[in-house]
């Protein structure tokens, strides 16, 4: 399974449109255009179509967790306890 694959499973499986997960990644400071992102969902025999990198997916993954759960506290910044 190529990350092409995955990244379509997941877009997929999550009901994303194209504008979701240019903003998933810009969560993670990563900028990718509409047009850049929808050559990773074309046909492999497609003339446009390109490969998924493993830095795209890793991004797009780490934006997803940001995205779901929200970003992670500062260290050193703990929430107070209502003791």
């Amino acid at each position: 399974m190529t990350n092409n694959d995955i990244l379509k499973k997941l877009r997929v499986a999550l009901k994303l449109r194209d504008d979701d997960i240019v903003k998933i990644l810009g969560l993670v400071d990563f900028r990718i255009s509409k047009s850049e992102l929808g050559a990773f969902f074309r046909r492999e025999d497609h003339p446009k179509y390109m490969e998924c990198g493993d830095q795209i997916l890793r991004n797009f993954l780490n934006g997803l967790v940001v995205h779901l759960r929200g970003p992670m506290p500062q260290k050193g910044k703990q929430k107070k306890s209502n003791s």
